[in-house]
């Protein structure tokens, strides 16, 4: 029985426990320990992460933050109705083929492809249109990979192109490249626009055509270029203006005619294997004809021909000295023209296209032109990759519909690559088909004169011509749509950056959500480019603007490839800088080729829109790669500098200016900061610091106060710098902290300016401000820093001032040129310009005085320091009844100071306050530079009586009396003469080392001896090393 108990005891409490953590019921047997009913209540978060309590404060919880990321949308969002019906959000849905590469497709394949690659390939010969047509394809492939990589680091909004300039290069950048490819992408409007004029005018209805004849005179025309494509700009705007969806739906069919034109082309060049007999040209001698005028091709009397070369007194010479013929025009694959189309054919304005380069083919002598097809413009290499570079742009389609992309991370580089791969196979293989197919005459006859007006490559679809045509006019409307399209949301993405202000009007939707007002301004710059006439001066034109932006986002990738920040994580791995440096010099070169006029024009508008940017102050934080290049720059820098002190020639002043702070934590003395901005001609660091006397952690928000309205005075006061606000328990350790541990690496101050506490008499507490300030002065320098002491900082100008009259430099002691250049360096501020600088020295009895000014003179014109030069003599003189009272009366107040501690301390002590008068010297109205002899008669303050005669001090320290008679003779040598200037900077002498309560005190009491009398004194003490030299 007892084995029993025993046993149901030890299975009790594993019994309770089993059904404590088992049970269902109303009770708390849920939970192992009993809790309060309250606990249910509380959400996961509370029950299961309540270590992190206080972490969550003022931050989204982790689910709420994944959600807002995994539901953002890239779309441009048209203003809802509050009131109304809520409706459906509706996914964007558009997949790699119609998001991307169809898109891109149809606006790279435009008017170039039909008006003027036989042109361009009969021109350039078969070897340079290779190579050109291989150039700039491959200038977009490059570009297209860094784009790749870009798109697919992140979420590409709307704005596409400018998007991703922007936020890798920085808002200034941004900003200039996006209004340049905005004003490329409003061109290429225009040049689809007037080329599928050119398209009708010429091809499809001549008949339409005014002013005359266009074949014979270009300049009717280019104006019927310009009547009836303002015209057509007017029908596209109104269709953008409806919105896009009527351009999404006929971009299929659009682009379902370019390809069916292009199938065709190919279809014809195979029928045409062997040439054909359809197409014949007419040449005299080895000049080409207009069919207009050539009749029969004969030059029998009574003939066209005769008629026209024969109507004047006597027929053309040329005329009766070369045959007629005709040749045909397809000559097939078959034919082996291949090898005549190898070489290039440039001409001049105004020659004959002719069989041969001679000049009696192609120089006419001035004589009259009569039918002979003649060049309208002066081609070369460079003139034509100008041409044909818009041909290959269109490649940021899908990149601009990344709003619309279902994945854009992975419908962007696959769509886009393949859309230029499948581009390019047709450019290049045109290359040689079309050479291999067409004689040369014919595809260099740019307007089809010598065939009766009819489009070259036309000739070669099947089963008509007009497949060609209707497919040629369709591509170009279809492109010049997608750019009206394309053009106001990228300016609405500029504008609502409020990057630049004057296009903040276009930063708004209208009801349907459409750029409206962008869209005007897009029409109006299209219609400046309409009016232009002439798809020639267009291309190159555009080109400029599109190369600019390809370049820099070339640009982009590399740097943000090189700077490997932790961010630059895509999902495209097929890319690498040198990729891109490549594709970035490459769109450099093809833009000089193309036209070094037009890219000087375009560097210039990127440059001025850049600066434009910079000065308005874009402050944009998009974390760019030109803020991690700086970073980058800055850690390079800072490493070079750890490796040694920097050169005489590159010391300049690095400031640390310590601001005191008042009851509203702004600085106390805001002219210690106009004082730094006045001394920043020398471009250093600047760095203003103050100290919070208190807790760390009860003192934060006050720190952050502080630290603004810190940064605040330095923006008004135009200091470009650093705001520092550190929090301390004591003042004194607070200060010395700051001025050993500010900066980084090699980039620390150099330079410490410190106020002059005017209120140190009065402070008897153990914190006193004279103690506070004699550390300072140990502490910068124990640390190696120059310090500037300004005294009567109430007095000194303000930045915006300007002063006129002398700046004097009492140069006492050698402290390693800072006395000289810190004068120089204020007159290079506005403030200080119409100074002039007097410099004086003290000069000994034992000194030559003459010589000493003399060899002055030497070293200032040496330093290239203007400047007068005075050397003062001091005379030995006996110490004065004055000094010695003066000392005796400082002695006797640091005496009973020191008492009044003692009885402080002493709790059985009177209290000090109560028992004694502190004997004090005035130095708000001092005497105006007395004599020895008047100082004599002049009454001094005497002390308070004491209570005994051993309290009294009867005889002064003799050290003392010795440093009060240096300062109230320099006083007396610096008032007389430097009464009138208007600042004075003079040698500031070393403190003792100990800082005991009278070596401390005495010493600021020296100081106010010193300066008496000075309005604006600057006390200057060296670094510890030359900062001027006179070699360069």
């Amino acid at each position: 029985m007892p084995y029993f108990f025993i046993i149901f005891l030890l299975f009790l409490p594993v019994h309770r426990c089993f059904f404590a953590w088992t049970s269902t019921g109303d009770g708390h047997e849920e939970q192992p320990f009993v809790t309060d009913k309250k606990e249910n209540d509380l959400s996961g978060y509370e029950r299961n992460l309540y270590l992190y309590h206080e972490s969550e404060e003022g931050r989204p919880r982790v689910a709420t933050l994944v959600s807002s990321l995994a539901n953002y949308s890239a779309t441009v969002q048209a203003p809802t109705d509050p009131d109304g019906p809520d409706k459906a959000k509706s996914s964007p849905k558009l997949g790699t083929l119609a998001g991307v590469y169809f898109p891109c497709m149809q606006n790279i394949f435009g008017v170039i492809l039909f008006i003027r690659l036989t042109w361009i390939i009969g021109t350039a010969g078969i070897v340079q249109g290779f190579c050109l047509v291989t150039m700039c394809c491959t200038c977009t492939m490059l570009t297209a990979i860094s784009m790749s990589a870009i798109a697919t680091n992140g979420v590409v909004p709307a704005g596409g192109p400018y998007f991703m300039i922007s936020r890798n290069l920085g808002p200034e950048f941004g900003g200039a490249i996006g209004l340049l490819f905005y004003i490329g992408t409003t061109f290429a409007a225009s040049m689809y626009v007037v080329g599928g004029i050119e398209i009708l005018v010429n091809y499809i209805a001549p008949q339409i055509a005014l002013f005359g004849d266009p074949a014979k005179d270009p300049e009717v025309l280019y104006n019927n270029l310009r009547l009836y494509g303002t015209g057509l700009l007017f029908l596209m705007g109104i269709v953008v203006f409806i919105g896009v969806k009527p351009v999404s739906k006929a971009a299929p069919l659009v682009l379902l005619c370019v390809i069916l034109s292009i199938i065709s082309i190919y279809v014809g060049i195979g029928l045409n294997w062997n040439g054909s007999d359809k197409l014949w040209m007419c040449l005299l001698g080895n000049r080409l004809l207009s069919q207009e005028n050539s009749g029969n091709c004969t030059k029998e009397e009574g003939s066209a021909l005769w008629n026209l070369y024969c109507k004047a007194v006597k027929c053309d010479p040329y005329f009766l000295s070369h045959n007629t013929s005709l040749v045909p025009g397809i000559r097939g694959l078959a034919s082996g023209v291949f090898m005549e189309n190898l070489g290039a054919w440039h001409l001049g304005d105004g020659q004959v296209v002719g069989k041969t380069m001679n000049a009696v083919d192609v120089e006419t002598l001035d004589g009259p032109p009569y039918n002979q097809v003649m060049a309208d413009i002066s081609t070369s290499f460079t003139l034509l990759v100008g041409i044909f570079f818009p041909s290959v742009t269109g490649i940021m389609a899908g990149c601009n519909r990344s709003g619309d992309l279902a994945d854009a991370q992975r419908s962007i580089p696959i769509g886009t690559i393949s859309a230029i791969l499948t581009t390019s196979v047709v450019y290049i293989s045109a290359v040689f088909l079309f050479g291999s197919t067409f004689d040369n005459l014919i595809m260099r006859d740019k307007f089809g004169q010598s065939i009766g007006g009819s489009l070259v490559v036309a000739n070669l679809s099947w089963p008509n011509e007009w497949v060609i045509l209707i497919g040629s006019f369709m591509a170009t409307t279809g492109a010049g749509l997608q750019s009206l399209i394309s053009a106001p949301r990228l300016l609405y993405a500029i504008s609502k950056d409020n990057l630049v202000p004057m296009l903040n009007p276009f930063s708004t939707l209208s009801a349907s959500g459409e750029p409206t007002r962008a869209l005007l301004l897009t029409l109006a710059i299209c219609q400046f480019g309409v009016l232009l006439g002439n798809v020639d001066i267009l291309a190159p034109l555009l080109s400029m603007f599109f190369l600019m932006l390809y370049g820099f986002i070339n640009l982009a990738c590399a740097l943000q490839t090189l700077l490997r920040t932790p961010n630059w994580r895509p999902r495209f791995k097929y890319y690498h800088w040198s990729l891109s440096f490549i594709g970035a010099s490459l769109c450099v070169a093809v833009m000089f080729m193309s036209s070094w006029l037009y890219a000087l024009i375009a560097i210039a508008l990127a440059t001025i829109i850049y600066k434009y940017i910079e000065y308005r102050g874009a402050e944009k934080e998009w974390g760019d790669g030109i803020s991690g290049l700086a970073l980058s720059a800055a850690r390079f820098s800072l490493l070079r500098l750890e490796e040694g002190p920097p050169h005489i020639k590159n010391w300049r002043p690095q400031i640390l200016t310590l601001c005191k702070m008042n009851a509203y934590l702004a600085p106390k003395q805001r002219k210690l900061l106009a004082l730094a901005s006045q001394l920043k001609a020398g471009k250093g660091l600047a760095v203003a610091s103050s100290i919070l006397q208190g807790d760390i952690a009860m003192y934060t928000d006050e720190a952050t106060t502080a630290r603004q309205n810190l940064r605040k005075a330095m923006d008004d006061e135009k200091v470009k710098g650093f705001a520092n606000v550190l929090v301390a328990k004591d003042v004194g350790q607070g200060i010395v902290h700051l001025i050993q541990s500010t900066g980084l690496g090699g980039l620390k101050p150099n330079t410490v300016i410190f106020g002059w506490p005017n209120g140190w008499r009065q402070s008897i507490e153990e914190d006193r401000s004279w103690r506070v300030f004699v550390d300072a002065i140990h502490t910068a320098a124990a640390n190696k820093m120059a310090l500037i002491v300004p005294k009567g900082i109430s007095s000194f100008p303000d930045s915006t001032e300007k002063i006129y009259g002398h700046i004097d430099v009492w140069w006492v002691v050698h402290d390693g040129g800072l006395l000289m250049l810190l004068p120089f360096l204020l007159r290079q501020h506005r403030t200080w310009r119409h100074c002039k600088m007097r410099l004086f020295t003290v000069a000994q009895l034992e000194d030559n005085s003459i010589q000493m000014k003399k060899d002055l003179k030497t070293s200032l014109y040496n330093l290239r320091i203007d400047a007068e030069v005075e050397v003062v003599e001091m005379m030995d003189s006996d110490i004065s009844a004055y000094t010695y009272e003066r000392t005796l009366v400082m002695e006797q107040r640091n005496q009973m100071l020191k008492e009044m501690q003692l009885n402080k301390r002493d709790p059985s002590g009177v209290s000090a306050k109560s028992s004694m008068v502190i004997p004090t010297v005035s130095v708000d109205a001092p005497p105006a530079s007395p004599t020895s002899s008047e100082r004599v008669d002049q009454p001094c303050p005497t002390p308070a009586p004491t209570k005994s005669k051993k309290e009294t001090l009867q005889e002064p320290d003799v050290e003392n009396v010795r440093r009060m008679h240096t300062a109230v003779k320099l006083n007396e040598v610096i008032v007389q003469r430097s009464h009138d200037a208007k600042l004075v900077v003079l040698n500031l002498p070393s403190p003792p080392k100990q800082t005991s309560l009278g070596g401390g005190s005495n010493y600021m009491e020296f100081l106010e001896v010193l300066t008496e009398g000075l309005d604006r004194v600057l006390m200057v003490k060296g670094c510890g090393r030359e900062v001027v030299t006179i070699y360069s």
